[in-house]
């Protein structure tokens, strides 16, 4: 076993790294940038080397430097965990010629799994199937649209050296072909520098399920699936393990292929086989597919932790250092049932847009609490935006749905918006509950699932909080002939919640909130409102109020007295949030028509494209690209054609 290693990432991976290594007696070295000075995962490591400013590029991402960390510390081995340089051949073949140990796959494996073109065609080769498409190395459009009616519409675009779904389109019919592939062209292009593309017969009724696979090298066990349906634009959500609605044939066939894969590029280490299933009519053992393969650990792989009692982490730190694999396939069993939700800082109501801000409240519901922040911390726009994932298993699919759905309602996070109540809902949704899952559900049900439940009687509670009455109780004594009254005014978002509220004496107020009115009385037990006790409690923080239970709101205080603020230009293009401006498309005096692309910013792996709101002229441009903005700072501004 090895005596340090050096984890080449940061947030709840790099903490996760680090609390298996403790289990083995590993010493661990963290590498951080200048914004994770003061991170979680820079605490808890036994030594942390700065590496960098705080973006990735000039630290978590420079081989160079992640490699001479491990020299100056005397680490043997470095573990990527997942994103930065955890699939980069470059890395490892680096890491190899300075002795040290990738704990991972070779070099060869990543590339031969790299490409989706290449490794389609080497599974199907191996004996794995593959959706029907086209996989050629020629990317002349009249021959790719040759081949997408040869499949059959609708068809996918896929870039072949995608991932979280760019260079990605769905096209429905043969009109729309071209448009298409030009769009997802330019996206891989200015992602991954290759816009080359494949052809994908679309699945209509899709469900995303993988398999967990484990080899040495010569060979590889499966630790059974996961679905990963819940999606929201090609991103996971909520992962669950076993798949709902399993059968003994499938779950074998897809095992066997999954090491089929595995084995066939002489795989080493933890690895996923990811497939796309129809889930027209239950599951089938010849209605599934290899999409691809995630060369390294994933995101979700607590939940086959859970299930198979296995240290998938441990495992890794095992095989690298040298020790034999350390279970046979007859050795894996499932055990329950288990679900994994992800807690990002992001804005469901504002199209999932990444949120930034300090956590001034974090406190986790009864869950395994896979996370790299703190209450304090500050969620920054150079990461990615996630806070933590929950786990919670069950002995069966329901009573871990149940643990997750608690788990989720006794969530508390203040500071920052996040999509805690858009979880709750989901994980409530019937569909779910059903195990009705497929990767179109949220697509759906986006607008019930993003949209808050009617809040009154929460709205009545942050009024209450608001006046700072959550402590203090008025004597009725002091309001004479009638009760004490304050004006009081909250924001949630760019919709204002005007209302007064009355003190009745003691603990006990009246809140009229447009046309309806709500009898607050606070017991030892919290606010019960018009006799119900609240499960939710509310907090004052700053200039706002913070709900947190089931439907968790925040609410910002207004002056109920002040006016309007200033205006903004009609024609102004904000930006939507903190991040770099990536390219700029116009100049002053370029012409432009409604829905042209104007610019493109990036923030927490995530890309944003402003588009003009009218035909008109850019009457200025108040940015250059490369600069860093702050949400609302003014892009472009535009004046109206002239006629």
């Amino acid at each position: 076993m090895f005596h340090k290693v050096l984890i080449a990432n940061r947030g709840e991976i790099a903490c996760r790294v680090i609390e298996s290594c403790r289990k083995l007696g590993v010493a661990s070295v963290a590498v951080y940038s200048e914004a994770d000075a003061n991170a979680r995962h820079v605490a808890l490591a036994d030594e942390a080397v700065l590496i960098g400013p705080a973006p990735s590029a000039q630290s978590y991402l420079d081989m160079a430097k992640v490699i001479a960390a491990a020299k100056a510390t005397g680490a043997e081995a470095i573990h990527p965990g997942y994103g930065f340089l955890s699939e980069n051949p470059d890395f490892v073949e680096a890491c190899n010629a300075e002795g040290i140990t990738f704990i991972g796959p070779d070099a060869a494996a990543i590339r031969a799994m790299g490409l989706k073109d290449a490794a389609k065609a080497r599974m199907e080769a191996a004996g794995v199937p593959v959706v029907p498409g086209y996989h050629g190395e020629e990317q002349d459009p009249g021959r790719l649209e040759l081949e997408a009616e040869a499949v059959g519409y609708p068809v996918l675009i896929k870039a072949v050296a995608g991932g979280g779904g760019r260079g990605m389109r769905l096209v429905e019919d043969a009109a729309h072909f071209l448009h298409a592939l030009e769009s997802a062209r330019a996206e891989a292009l200015g992602a991954f520098g290759n816009g080359d593309v494949l052809i994908e017969k679309y699945i209509e009724h899709p469900r995303h399920i993988e398999v967990q696979v484990f080899g040495d090298g010569t060979r590889a066990v499966h630790l059974f699936e996961r679905d990963c349906s819940l999606q929201r634009r090609h991103q996971k959500v909520i992962e669950e393990a076993p798949a709902p609605g399993m059968v003994p044939e499938v779950r074998e066939a897809m095992g066997a292929a999954a090491v089929r894969a595995a084995e066939a590029i002489g795989y080493s280490g933890a690895g996923t086989v990811e497939f796309i299933v129809d889930g027209a009519g239950g599951l089938r053992a010849d209605g599934f597919w290899f999409m691809e393969m995630n060369t390294r650990l994933q995101v979700e792989h607590p939940v086959s932790e859970e299930i198979t009692g296995v240290d998938l982490v441990e495992w890794q730190l095992r095989v690298a250092s040298g020790e034999p694999l350390p279970a046979v396939q007859d050795d894996l069993a499932i055990t329950g049932h288990a679900m994994e939700a992800r807690l990002y800082a992001e804005d469901p109501a504002a199209g999932f847009l990444p949120a930034v801000g300090r956590l001034e409240r974090l406190r986790f519901g009864p869950a395994r609490v896979d996370t790299g922040v703190e209450e304090g911390d500050e969620i920054s726009p150079h990461y990615d935006p996630m806070i933590a994932k929950l786990t919670c298993w069950g002995e069966d699919r329901e009573v871990a749905r149940a643990a997750l759905a608690r788990a989720l309602a006794e969530t508390d996070v203040a500071g920052v918006v996040t999509n805690l109540g858009f979880l709750g809902r989901l994980v409530g949704h019937e569909a779910f509950r059903s195990g009705d899952v497929e990767t179109g559900l949220i697509g759906r049900e986006v607008d019930a699932l993003v949209q808050p439940l009617e809040g009154g009687p929460l709205f009545a509670l942050a009024a209450v909080e608001a006046l700072g009455l959550g402590e203090a109780s008025v004597d009725e004594g002091f309001a004479l002939w009638q009760p004490f009254e304050w004006p009081v005014k909250l924001m949630r978002g760019e919709v204002a919640f005007e209302g007064r509220v009355a003190a009745l004496g003691g603990a006990a107020y009246r809140v009229q909130i447009a046309e309806a009115s709500f009898h607050c009385e606070r017991g030892p037990k919290g606010w019960s409102i018009d006799g119900q006790t609240m499960q939710a409690h509310a907090e004052r923080i700053g200039n706002a109020v913070y709900v947190y239970g089931a439907e968790p709101m925040v609410f910002a205080l207004a002056d109920p007295l002040e006016g309007g603020g200033e205006e903004t230009s009609e024609g102004a293009v904000l930006a939507p949030m903190p991040g770099v401006l990536r390219a700029l498309h116009v100049r002053e005096g370029d012409s432009v028509q409604a829905g042209d692309r104007l610019a493109v910013m990036e923030a927490m792996k995530m890309e944003h494209v402003m588009r003009a709101p009218y035909d008109g002229v850019v009457a200025r441009c108040a940015v250059t690209e490369g600069d860093q903005l702050d949400a609302g700072a003014l892009i472009v501004e535009l004046e109206g054609e002239e006629s």
